[in-house]
């Protein structure tokens, strides 16, 4: 145990993964928790000294099976491997450490998630800003950023990492900051330094100055992306060449996205476990490379005009060339996951299958760069014109690899025949032995003239030649005797022992050059790493913006008029994700929003609870965001004047952990869009201050209406959803506030939700209505009805809430018949007391009880 013991101290975060012969072995504390995580046999074994330890291990072929449990559970799996050949040693055999495997630095497809980066992000924290470097060893992407903490925060949301370092003493700052929503790593404080950070970034790409990535600027980021390259370096993954280039995250690029947003809009995922999101309903791209972008689209919507335009042009052309459309992503199917595949080959990984998936690829690419290159769209010329289908490599694959070679070396059948002539050799000597043993037994006889003569082999002295007493006179001087038997003698010849000692190591022989030569053959590939992973980002752009044009083709979207002014019209939009959760005919009821700077800048929407004012609200930001995307969008017209900035304040949630009330999220909430909103910023409100009392919540929504209509700078364009009814006060006194609301038809004491916004503001909110089909007791409703109507008349003279509810509470709380607003006993009150029963005929009042009687069964 001494060696374990030596090599568990270098690693004692993390879960040792001992190789002992066949097994990966685990002990003491990690043999617990392995064998508790992976459900495999706790056991114990004698400890020196000590009474026992446990132990808990697996079949080392079984790594691929265990090993992503043990992440997913978020534990650092440290992977100990034999370095040496344990027959070439009579010591204890050389192991060490070859991989830490943990959430963030993992490259096995059976951690990864297909349609999911797997970034790891570095932080670092300077007075009120931060820097941030995000790393995705299994694509080989590398970005970075700098600045407030609001943004990191949006970063971290949009970008989703599985893993963040950050100095250990920065602890306190990252948890007020960010919570407790991400796994992480602290690390100590020295790598955390300008020079050692830059010199390491220098050092990896090989170059002089950062300038030509341009982030020479960003001191926070470069920090965090040195700090990155040390920790990944401390993981024992050094062999980073595919990670070619570093960039920065475009802040002005980008339509910004709070965290918040990002959240309630249900962008790529959702509070609600099986909530379909907007990626699940957009998400019908061909590749997993296709699937990522498509994330990084949604969560980071362009504001520029031209590559916006350059994006729905290209959609509009695929949308009109059906063949072409189809073509593009047939061969796109074929091609996997390039992006993966060639990371795997610069991290010297990837097995014989992949690097045959990577010939394929190449292949279909050429066939994709001949049809791009034939259109008549510009954008997709382009896209074409910079594939390189390195013709050179598939070629130099599809010589040197078998046709379908076996996923691991050990099995053989790597190389392809006619590769390297020693193997040749070696390789009819191990498989065409039987042939080559014909051959000697054939020309021995011819030679000696020994007609019976046989070559056979047994464990004793290995191959031999057979001979009959009748013969023995013709045996060669050079043949050795080995064995007399009754009617025969065995001989070896110098030619057969030679023979043998080749095809009993012929098999080990083969495996040692297969190998040898397979690793030079992936050493050859890294050269053509960068135009690889060119190729990986091309086909997944094209293959998105093939995607958008199958789903408007499928949902009857159409093309957005991107433009430049400040106005936003929507003319017949739809939800794209609830009109998905539709039941089968219901159609999705569309609405139009009309959104400028000059007479229509705040929207004040009424209505009822379950009228759809929150849908509304949340269908406007993503058909803006849809649009800004290049995507088409669920309308039958859409003009959006560019936004640069969507704010949501949608949905109510808290933070009590960390002490925060519904109400107080929901004014962090609010008092970041009003710190941080623009003159192009599209702003959606629902429920403002609802949290608390019913003064407090319309003063403080009032005035937050009145700020954001009276900003000195920003008409930032503005969708309030509120059961506030006095807010339609507010369009009298400022002329770019206007009153809409949600309609609903009443119908007897029922209500049908219309779902469609009309202009004017709504008086009721129906909640009785809606809370009795919410399955409310009939006793409450009744009561709540009473409650209502009590308090209605008695504010029509001027009361305040508070000395209506002292006259309702003075009320005894009488259930009975007579004092009870059910409307079908009201009914019955108002006809007995509308009757006169003085002048009642009996056979009348009769019929008046049976009427009676009908209404009760009814």
């Amino acid at each position: 145990m001494q060696q374990y013991n030596q090599i568990k101290g270098k690693y004692p975060g993390a879960l040792l993964l001992f190789r002992v012969g066949d097994f990966y072995e685990t002990f003491g504390d990690d043999a617990v928790k392995a064998a508790g995580i992976l459900g495999i046999v706790l056991t114990k074994r004698a400890n020196g000294s000590a009474s026992h330890i446990e132990l808990a291990g697996f079949p080392h072929h079984s790594l691929e099976t265990y090993l992503p449990k043990l992440v997913r559970a978020g534990q650092r799996v440290a992977i100990c491997d034999q370095l040496e050949d344990p027959k070439t040693t009579k010591t204890i055999v050389k192991r060490g450490v070859t991989e830490l495997v943990t959430p963030g630095v993992a490259v096995s497809d059976n951690i990864l998630q297909q349609k999911s980066n797997n970034y790891l992000a570095s932080l670092y924290f300077e007075k009120n800003s931060i820097g941030i470097a995000l790393i995705d060893i299994s694509t080989g992407e590398f970005i970075t950023a700098q600045g407030n903490p609001d943004y990191i925060d949006k970063l971290l949301q949009g970008f989703s990492p599985n893993e963040i370092i950050f100095p250990k003493s920065r602890n306190h700052d990252f948890r007020e900051r960010f919570g407790d929503r991400y796994y992480t790593y602290m690390l100590d404080e020295w790598p955390y330094s300008g020079d050692y950070a830059q010199e390491s970034l220098l050092k990896h790409f090989g170059v002089k100055s950062l300038k030509g990535f341009g982030i020479d600027k960003l001191n926070l980021g470069i920090v965090a992306a040195g700090v990155a390259l040390h920790y990944l370096n401390e993981t024992e993954h050094r062999n980073l060449q595919h990670v070619s280039a570093i960039s920065r995250i475009e802040e002005d690029r980008h339509l910004w996205l709070d965290r918040f947003s990002i959240r309630n809009l249900e962008l790529v995922g959702s509070a609600n476990e099986n909530a379909l999101t907007l990626v699940d309903v957009l998400d019908h791209t061909c590749s997993p490379m296709g699937a990522r972008l498509l994330r990084r689209w949604i969560v980071m919507p362009l504001k520029e005009l031209k590559p916006i335009n350059d994006r729905l042009d290209v959609v509009e052309y695929l949308i009109g060339h059906d063949e072409l459309r189809e073509d593009l992503q047939q061969h796109i199917r074929q091609i996997g996951d390039l992006e993966r595949l060639i990371s795997k080959i610069g991290l010297q990984k990837a097995n014989p299958r992949e690097v045959c998936q990577l010939k394929r690829s190449l292949k279909a690419i050429e066939t994709i760069k001949v049809l791009a290159d034939g259109s008549e769209n510009a954008p997709l010329k382009t896209i074409g014109n910079q594939l390189n289908a390195c013709a050179f490599i598939s070629d130099k694959i599809e010589k040197e690899l078998s046709e379908e070679p076996p996923a691991m070396i050990v099995k053989g059948g790597v190389i392809a025949d006619g590769v390297n002539e020693e193997l040749d050799r070696l390789r009819k000597i191990a498989y065409g032995g039987k042939g080559y043993l014909l051959e000697i037994q054939k020309r021995e006889a011819e030679i000696t003239g020994i007609p019976s003569l046989k070559v056979a082999f047994n464990n004793v002295f290995g191959y031999y030649l057979e001979v009959t007493h009748a013969h023995r006179d013709k045996v060669p001087t050079d043949w050795i005797r080995k064995q007399t038997l009754v009617n025969a003698e065995r001989y070896i010849t110098p030619e057969l022992k030679e023979y043998e000692e080749q095809i009993l190591g012929a098999e080990e022989k083969i495996f040692a050059l297969e190998t040898r030569l397979y690793n030079d053959l992936l050493y050859s590939l890294t050269e053509y790493i960068k135009p690889i992973q060119l190729n990986a980002q091309l086909i997944a752009r094209l293959d998105v913006l093939l995607n958008f044009a199958s789903i408007s083709i499928k949902n009857y979207y159409v093309k957005p008029q991107i433009n430049d002014g400040r106005v936003i019209d929507i003319k017949g939009g739809r939800h794209p994700v609830i009109e998905k959760n539709l039941p089968p005919g219901e159609d999705y009821i569309t609405n139009d929003v009309f959104l400028d700077s000059d007479s229509q800048q705040i929207i004040i929407i009424t209505g009822p609870n379950m009228a759809g004012k929150s849908a509304l609200l949340r269908q406007t930001g993503l058909i803006v965001l849809m649009a800004q995307m290049g995507c088409f969008v669920p309308a039958k017209e859409a003009s959006i004047g560019l936004v640069d900035k969507i704010f949501t304040r949608v949905g109510a949630s808290d933070n009590l952990s960390s002490g925060e009330s519904t109400f107080m999220v929901e004014m962090n909430e609010t008092a970041s869009i009003l710190n941080n909103l623009s003159d192009r910023s599209l702003i959606l409100l629902d429920e403002i201050g609802r949290g608390t009392s019913t003064y407090d919540g319309i003063s403080i929504a009032w005035a937050i209406a009145e700020y954001l209509h009276n900003h000195p700078n920003y008409k930032a364009k503005t969708l309030f959803a509120t059961h506030y009814h006095e807010l339609n006060e507010l369009s009298n006194s400022f002329n770019r506030i206007k009153n809409f609301n949600v309609t609903v038809k009443e119908v007897g004491h029922q209500i049908i939700f219309l779902r469609k916004l009309v202009p004017g503001g709504s008086e009721h909110s129906f909640g009785i209505h809606v809370a009795k089909l919410a399955g409310m007791p009939s006793k409450v409703l009744s009561r709540a009805n009473e409650i209502l109507k009590k308090l209605e008349n008695e504010r029509t003279g001027g009361e305040s809430i508070k000395e209506s509810m002292k006259k309702v509470q003075k009320q005894a709380l009488q259930l009975q018949m007579f004092s009870i607003d059910d409307p079908i006993l009201v009914k019955i009150r108002d006809t007995l007391n509308n009757l006169d029963v003085n002048t009642l005929t009996p056979v009348e009042a009769m019929m008046k009880l049976d009427e009676i009687q009908r209404m009760l069964k009814s």
